[in-house]
């Protein structure tokens, strides 16, 4: 069975790379002053084990050991004579452990010279030493060629052209750049980047090592409007720490596999690691990536199932007005207001029950029921709807992740739910299993949340996920989510328009703590015809450590410094929820005329701080 080529795979899916070399060697007791590459012919085992544990991650390639196997750095240990027996020997290590499904990349690096600078090395010798070791990689059988950590980019050019020189390998080029955004040189890794990705041979261009991936994920911003070309990114796992005289990088590989997320969504092809990151690193990348690439795909793969017509009449759908009385409200403009009361963990309504009571006589419009917050695991939202719509006299609005259901189970519970009296659904396609209290579960996102958005309208039309026609149709209200703040805005504006053009009728949005960034996002919503009721998510704070989590912890949300300032005057606990609900109301009053109304949350479960916020009940009595 033969491999896809990288440019065959880069057109299918995100390719994901494996990590630190160097880290591993080191870890297992290799001194640093030794010839890494060496380990080829003098220890393969240890290098293989290594190979061994990144495909195992479930990585697409790995890199040869032969990062410094030309000739300019194996002088520096006695070796110049070996560069072909070294590379020869990494890609042999490599293809063994890869096996029939994983492609190696034979790794090149910079020549630690500058070239033609005090007459160190001339550009002559400069190509010569990157077109033997390149020659030595590909009649070894390496798969592509992949040039990584250049800092000066004449010669990352001079690389490319010493290698197209002696092979037609596929070539990916790879720059280090700083927190500032430029090489070592001082150049715009915008502009190195695009000279790179002008050069022919190139199927890849990108950013490796010297920075963590918060920086790198600055860069990624800059340069991926400089090429079309697939761009990779390999950060370190942050900065190293002394500990102990020992270098250690103190990035975990849930926080790595954070950002992994945030450079798929900002368009990384190949994503991966560099220094200081481990299988354990990449693992979760891989995890991680490999979900939200299911969901954001799964939107394609439905098509042929969702736009079939059926040889029936359609439906008509039912208006706004007539779904719900929460419908009703939004269809006349006025203004709603929900409070969100997460399900217990265990069997215990009653208290959900008696604080949704208490929203009903208060005169709350609809209780949000969250559906497995943060992959968390508890008592069935459907449920917990069921339960206080039948003994709050309050309509529930609920929440319905595209994370724990196939496309028959998901289809199956909006019948449910629609049969059993539930009429507001708001479609989200959920938080990755690993974020939650059973990171070993897997996601299942069969669809994302536009194509749920999609299935429930045709649902409420009488068209099944077949095609089939079925009457009487759904009478479902279709909410989505927003985020205002989201990393990639002009991402989210474009997911937010195509949730609106698949049936959405409401969003809601994450908590929003800026009054500017959120009369942004609705100004861009509306200059794209996008205009659906929109009801800000409001957050009242209950204490300066609860505003830093939210600050700090939760992805989509993002926190002024300003108000991190006003909760640090917080003397106690009772001030602190006082503060919160200050900070909160004074952002209502901001926002009032340009929303369809308020989603408040219930922090830590407590309705009378929601209550207050919403001017329901006197701030002294929470």
């Amino acid at each position: 069975m033969s491999k896809a080529k990288l440019s065959e795979l880069l057109s299918k899916q995100v390719v994901l790379a494996d990590g630190a070399m160097g880290t591993m060697l080191y870890q297992a007791g290799v001194f640093v002053n030794a010839s890494f590459d060496e380990l080829n012919i003098v220890n393969p085992k240890l290098v293989s084990k290594i190979h061994r544990q990144y495909v195992d991650a479930g990585v697409d390639f790995i890199e040869t050991n032969t990062f410094g196997a030309n000739e300019v750095k194996l002088s520096r240990f006695g070796l110049a004579e070996q560069v072909e027996k070294i590379n020869k020997a990494g890609v042999e290590i490599a293809k063994q452990a890869a096996g029939d499904k994983v492609l190696v990349a034979g790794a090149m690096g910079p020549l630690a010279r500058d070239i033609a600078l005090y007459n160190q090395i001339t550009q002559q010798q400069a190509a010569a030493a990157f077109q033997r070791q390149a020659d030595a990689l590909a009649k070894a059988g390496t798969d592509f060629i992949i040039l990584e950590t250049f800092s000066n980019t004449d010669e990352l050019l001079l690389a490319i052209e010493a290698v197209r020189s002696v092979t037609s390998l596929e070539i990916v080029a790879q720059m280090t750049t700083t927190e500032q955004n430029e090489t070592i040189y001082g150049e715009k890794i915008d502009h190195a980047i695009a000279r790179i990705a002008s050069q022919p041979g190139v199927t890849a261009v990108g950013l490796n090592c010297s920075v963590g991936p918060s920086a790198m994920l600055n860069a990624l911003e800059l340069i991926r409007g400089v090429t079309d070309k697939p761009i990779s990114v390999q950060p370190n796992a942050g900065m190293p720490r002394q500990v102990e005289d020992r270098l250690l990088y103190m990035s975990t590989p849930e926080y790595l596999a954070e950002f992994a997320k945030r450079f798929y969504e900002k368009g990384a092809r190949i994503i991966g690691g560099c220094c200081g990151t481990t299988p354990a690193h990449i693992k979760e990348i891989v995890r991680v990536v490999r979900a939200i690439e299911k969901a954001a795909t799964s939107k394609a793969r439905l098509t042929t199932v969702t736009v079939e017509k059926p040889a029936a009449p359609e439906i008509k759908e039912m208006p706004l007005a007539q779904k719900s009385k929460f419908g009703a409200k939004l269809a006349k403009g006025e203004m709603v207001t929900t409070i969100e009361i997460t399900p217990p963990k265990g069997l215990a309504l009653d208290p959900i029950l008696e604080k949704a009571r208490a929203c009903a006589e208060m005169g709350i419009d609809a209780i949000n029921i969250p559906d497995g917050p943060r992959a968390s695991s508890r008592l069935s939202p459907m449920v917990t709807a069921i339960k206080i719509q039948q003994s709050a006299d309050i309509e529930a609005i609920l929440h319905f992740c595209c994370r724990d259901r196939n496309l028959i189970g998901m289809q199956s519970d909006i019948l449910g739910a629609n049969a059993i009296g539930l009429r507001n659904i708001l479609v989200i396609t959920g938080d990755p299993p690993k974020m939650g209290d059973y990171p070993q579960a897997t996601g299942v996102f069969d669809m994302d949340s536009i194509a749920l958005t999609g299935v429930i309208r045709n649902l409420n039309r009488g068209i099944d996920l077949g095609g089939n026609t079925f009457s009487p149709p759904t009478t479902l209200v279709i909410g989505v989510g927003a985020n205002p703040v989201a990393t990639d805005i002009k991402r989210e504006i474009e997911k937010f328009e195509q949730k609106v053009m698949a049936g959405a009728e409401f969003a809601i949005t994450q908590p929003v703590f800026d009054a500017d960034t959120l009369f942004r996002f609705l100004d861009a919503v509306e200059s794209r015809n996008a205009g659906i009721p929109i009801i800000a998510g409001i957050w009242p704070f209950t204490s300066l450590k609860n505003a830093e989590f939210l600050a700090n912890e939760v992805p989509g949300v993002v926190v002024p410094p300003q108000l991190l300032d006003r909760m640090a005057k917080a003397k106690t606990q009772q001030e602190g929820r006082i503060i919160g609900v200050e900070i909160a109301k004074e952002l209502i009053d901001l926002i009032r005329t340009r929303v369809a109304g308020f989603a408040v949350s219930a922090p830590f479960g407590n309705v009378k701080i929601a209550l207050a916020t919403l001017g329901k009940l006197d701030v002294g009595k929470i």
